[in-house]
């Protein structure tokens, strides 16, 4: 899930003010813009230097999602590479979902704890640390295993801490979106498109770099290149993504405060999720969603390819065409976003993303059409993220955003270490087939609810704004 706006200036995407031209000034610039006061002293703004500062934010704007892309390419890499280690180990199904629990359940822990750091130490500092610790862990999979040897338990731990890692450093990307798409002069929903498909197109590339890697080199070996995207990651932030001034300002007119204990301030951005019913009811809903592609992506899948498509190769191209589809279904969406009807596009989206593809493996489908079924979940799923986070964005305060964007990402994963077990218990008990249908079931019946109407109307443009006081 996703997030944001200022409580008392939330700007509806369809009430957004006219656009300022292209070579106006940042919103925030501290020289401000060309006013009356301006015009009374005689000074004006250079084109050259405006075009420049335009081309800076742009620049930084496209640093971040870069950022965000290659982190997440290592992230896939991994994704593979771990429960192929498992099988290559002899391992059971019911093993897999417990390393694929291990991979999830730090975002339940990191996410609300380590939102509240982000808030706290500042969003690029935050990112850039999270992203060398979490090098740091995923670096040690390969070296112990191929020195001193690589137990089952440590393997855990290290998917442990490696996730407890990430999870912050993915808050504070998306907490710096905002402020940076201001200064860019990009729509929001353009922007956290761009960012969801920076998702996606990780999975296009780190799909099919995973597949090669685990057929070529072996899963193990293959840590190594996540290492080294966390490690690129962090130099591009570093390097191109300024601290936002606006944030730098504000801290500063605040260190002479008093300032709330940690626990204070993730009691207030619990007491915001907990009092708004259409973020209630958004966490509700990615929760099970969420637990249901657990089951099937981090288990199920993968022994469907062991056992019925040959292996790691299928298995890529599958989450490859998921990523390729829901890349392409991003840009398109991007074009329409501020148009259509959010609440309605959003459950059909959800509900043709996560049921096509999943009745198509139940059905034991051949590798085509399980191929085409996964292109048209992607193409539906290309519009499900930017409808999230752009309402998360329109209804949570800018000074929240940390813990809150923390906690509901904590809330929506909850489920996913109990559906990669669930999903490796059911394998083995009751098979592929009937497992792959009660999902496909479920994940129907649970997105088509937002269809029913009550506060899922909050949704729409217009009535996205902060919740009054409960």
């Amino acid at each position: 899930m996703t997030e944001d706006a200022p409580a008392s200036e939330t700007v509806a995407p369809g009430d957004r003010p006219p656009a300022e031209p292209a070579d106006a000034p940042p919103h925030d610039s501290p020289a401000g813009p060309v006013g009356a006061g301006a015009r009374a002293s005689g000074r004006t703004h250079a084109p050259g230097r405006a075009r420049a500062s335009g081309r800076a934010a742009r620049t930084a704007l496209s640093a971040l999602v870069a950022a965000h892309a290659i982190s997440q390419t290592g992230n896939v890499v991994t994704a593979f590479a771990v429960p192929f280690s498992v099988l290559a180990l002899g391992g059971s199904g019911v093993e897999i979902g417990v390393a694929a629990a291990f991979a999830t359940a730090p975002v339940i822990v990191g996410g609300p704890l380590g939102g509240v750091v982000v808030d706290r130490v500042g969003h690029r500092r935050a990112a850039i640390v999270a992203d060398l610790a979490s090098g740091l862990s995923v670096l040690a999979m390969p070296v112990l295993a191929l020195t001193v040897g690589l137990p089952f338990w440590a393997l855990l731990a290290l998917v442990f801490v490696g996730g407890l890692l990430d999870t912050p450093g993915q808050t504070a990307r998306r907490v710096m979106l905002p402020a940076l798409s201001e200064q860019a002069d990009v729509r929001i929903e353009r922007s956290v498109g761009l960012l969801d498909g920076s998702e996606r197109f990780a999975k296009l590339v780190g799909a099919s770099l995973a597949g090669l890697l685990v057929a070529a080199v072996g899963p193990v070996p293959a840590l190594f290149v996540n290492a080294v995207t966390f490690a690129l990651s962090a130099a591009l932030t570093w390097t191109l993504v300024p601290s936002d001034a606006r944030a730098a300002r504000g801290a500063a007119d605040l260190e002479d405060l008093p300032r709330a204990s940690y626990w204070a301030d993730l009691a207030e951005g619990a007491r915001f999720v907990v009092k708004d019913p259409l973020m209630r009811l958004l966490v509700g809903l990615v929760l099970v969603t969420n637990l249901l592609d657990a089951a099937r992506g981090s288990t199920l899948l993968p022994l469907y390819a062991a056992d019925r498509l040959g292996g790691a190769a299928a298995l890529g191209l599958l989450v490859a065409t998921m990523g390729g589809c829901a890349l392409v279904g991003n840009v398109a969406f991007g074009f329409v976003a501020h148009r259509v009807p959010r609440r309605v596009t959003f459950s059909l989206c959800f509900t043709v993303a996560g049921g096509a593809s999943t009745l198509a493996f139940a059905l034991g489908a051949p590798l085509p059409v399980l191929v085409a079924a996964t292109g048209l979940s992607g193409l539906a799923a290309g519009a499900l993220n930017p409808i999230l986070g752009t309402v998360q964005l329109e209804r949570v305060p800018e000074h929240l955003r940390g813990r809150v964007f923390g906690l509901t990402n904590a809330g929506a994963w909850a489920g996913i270490p109990f559906g990669a077990l669930l999903g490796g218990l059911a394998a083995d008990t009751i098979g592929l087939t009937v497992a792959f249908t009660i999902v496909g079931v479920v994940y129907v019946v649970t997105t088509l609810t937002p269809l029913a109407g009550g506060s899922w109307r909050l949704m729409e443009r217009g009535r996205s704004g902060p919740p009054g006081p409960a």
